[in-house]
């Protein structure tokens, strides 16, 4: 990579003329994972794009510009939604109404944290811990991203097409070599260049398809939709609360491992988690769905080194637009899934990336047995496909790995505070 590259931190201010290219970007990158949840309950993508912009910026308000984060869709509360969507009793509005507490949940986990603090992360989930918890928000989407991208058999792509391997290989070789090649701004806009590029080759191989940009009308207004409630309703959807703080926590260990600087202490944990719990909240009042920070976002951060909030908040601005604009939505939803695997593909690695480097950075001593315990069974559980049901929400991937690792991170403090461990060293 290019090492001499000048990083745009959190606080500048980018000229409009770079700063559009460099939204847009984000914007490309969160784009087909936030408007694929509304796709799967079958709702209009729109009123997601316009919560997802507003959520965006309430948490760029909220953290006073301090922690750069894109909230999209939130994948974590399909398997119950799908439960309520099934049962003639209920439907998306008792679903919206699971949503609405979800969020209120997040809101007082960030009030708690507020007079708690933060020094209950190291314990409860020390380095060698959160080194592979990072790791896993990107490594376990690996596999989606190589799926979205025709390379593996699935629903949707039932035979590897050539084609579809040719513009995956394409659109992730010109990201890769722009990061190497490209000087000053080119390479801060790598990845749209590279979605572009890949997007024409798709093109060239009658990949595309124009048929939903011709059918769009020029404007249209976002379908709202209002909560109702239900005790069984809202029981059944907020265990998926614990997923996303895991997910949240994760993600701001990340970025800050980006970014250079500990945004779980300025503008804090507590602000970061309040601005998803109102975001989430205000979500589901508006019909639309629970909102999470965004890995494929933080992957563009890592890769392209431009960390700015006004490029984030450009994004939260460039994703309302699209919401009444449907030519335009509709044009970005008609870039094929190989283009936007390709870039996904080392997005995502560039998160894993991250969590290794955070092991190297906290210099976490691999000669003591319960740190190589610990970051083992964390990397397995992450990986291997096993789950716990927790009511009617599966805990698997990073998610129960986390909860794992706190277990182990809280025996291990027990063990310590008694005095009763063989290994006195200070855990690394």
């Amino acid at each position: 990579m290019n090492e001499k590259r000048r990083i745009i931190q959190v606080e500048e201010k980018v000229p409009l003329l770079q700063g559009i290219p460099l939204s847009i970007q984000h914007t490309f990158a969160m784009f087909s994972a936030s408007v694929l949840v509304p796709w799967l309950f079958g709702l209009n993508a729109a009123i997601v794009l316009l919560m997802n912009g507003i959520g965006t910026l309430i948490f760029i308000f909220i953290t006073k510009g301090k922690s750069p984060a894109y909230l999209g869709s939130s994948f974590a509360f399909l398997s119950p939604t799908f439960l309520l969507l099934a049962n003639p009793a209920y439907g998306y509005q008792y679903a919206l109404g699971g949503f609405v507490v979800a969020g209120l949940i997040f809101c007082a986990v960030a009030v708690m944290i507020k007079f708690v603090g933060t020094k209950w992360i190291d314990t409860i989930l020390p380095p060698a811990a959160m080194g592979p918890v990072v790791a896993l928000i990107g490594l376990e989407l690996a596999g989606t991203a190589a799926k979205n991208g025709g390379l593996l058999l699935s629903d949707t792509y039932t035979e590897i097409n050539p084609s579809f391997v040719i513009v995956f290989v394409v659109s992730i070789a010109i990201a890769v070599v722009g990061q190497v090649l490209f000087r000053g701004f080119a390479a801060a806009i790598s990845i749209l260049i590279a979605i572009i590029s890949g997007y024409l080759i798709a093109l060239f191989l009658g990949l595309v398809d124009f048929t939903g940009v011709a059918d769009s009308p020029i404007f249209a207004l976002p379908d709202f939709m209002f909560p109702k409630f239900s005790l069984e309703a809202v029981l059944i959807v907020i265990p998926a609360s614990l997923v996303v703080i895991s997910e949240h926590i994760g993600h701001q260990v990340v970025t800050s491992e980006i970014v250079g600087r500990d945004l779980l202490k300025d503008p804090g944990l507590h602000r970061t988690l309040l601005s998803d719990g109102v975001s989430t909240t205000l979500s589901g009042f508006c019909g639309s769905v629970p909102t999470t920070t965004y890995g494929e976002n933080i992957g563009v951060m890592a890769v392209t080194k431009v960390y700015s909030v006004w490029v984030i908040g450009g994004a939260a601005v460039i994703s309302i637009l699209l919401a009444f604009f449907a030519p335009a939505s509709a044009l970005i939803s008609s870039i094929p899934g190989p283009v936007m695997g390709g870039i996904s593909f080392l997005l995502y690695g560039m998160i894993g990336a991250s969590g290794i480097r955070l092991i190297v950075d906290k210099k976490v001593n691999y000669a003591k047995a319960r740190n190589l315990a610990m970051t083992a069974l964390v990397f397995v559980i992450g990986l291997s496909g096993v789950y716990v049901n927790l009511g009617d929400v599966k805990l698997t991937g990073m998610c129960l790995a986390t909860i794992v690792g706190m277990l182990m991170g809280g025996l291990f403090y027990v063990i310590d505070t008694l005095g009763i461990a063989n290994d006195t060293d200070e855990l690394s």
